[in-house]
């Protein structure tokens, strides 16, 4: 299954740089050197060169390669927005994945919000994060940056003698002009992968 993600990874790639009337660098939100492209991932350090992506040097040919190559081949010039966040069921033909999103993205946390709120600074400092908006609902939240123009907003709720722990997770406002709508999917996935690997 992994080199039917190579080959996606590589497709994507070639497309990627074959277009030369783009700037790249600017729609990503990357610096250049030669050919290589850098930009942080997932709170790593993320190179995309013509034979291939790495996170910290280690060769991404997973899914998640492939959620790196879409953001690098779909994102735009345009600034990031971030307020006000959107909820994924707002994004454009968002309804067939968003069981998968629940899924996958918030209810794989639930049962960890109370570690993630004992390991919040560690979380923010890894996906460069912030503390959420004092005017978001909750009992805590932060906002993390998985690709230099997405952010996410988790919005966690701990649990009580009524109600079990609940998390909600909400993108940057132009989130949608940046990658398709399936890889944002993706992306609330992988980072919220990412923060279980840092409790």
């Amino acid at each position: 299954m992994s080199g039917n993600y190579a080959a996606i990874i590589l497709d994507n790639i070639n497309a990627l740089y074959k277009n030369e009337t783009r700037n790249a660098e600017a729609a990503i939100g990357a610096e250049r050197n030669g050919d290589a492209i850098l930009f942080k991932a997932f709170g790593g350090q993320c190179v995309i060169t013509p034979e291939g992506i790495s996170l910290d040097g280690r060769p991404l040919t997973d899914p998640s390669g492939v959620v790196v190559s879409l953001y690098a081949l779909h994102a735009v010039e345009t600034p990031m927005k971030e307020q006000p966040f959107k909820a994924f069921k707002e994004m454009d033909d968002s309804m067939p994945y968003a069981g998968a999103f629940a899924t996958h993205t918030e209810n794989i946390l639930v049962p960890k919000v109370e570690a993630i709120k004992a390991r919040l600074d560690g979380i923010l400092e890894k996906l460069d994060g912030t503390a959420g908006p004092d005017d978001m609902p909750g009992d805590f939240s932060m906002v993390v940056q998985p690709l230099p123009k997405i952010r996410l907003c988790y919005i966690f709720y701990l649990p009580d003698d009524d109600f079990p722990a609940s998390v909600t997770c909400l993108f940057s406002n132009n989130a949608g002009s940046h990658m398709p709508t399936d890889g944002l999917a993706d992306v609330g996935e992988y980072t919220s992968r990412t923060i279980l690997n840092l409790l």
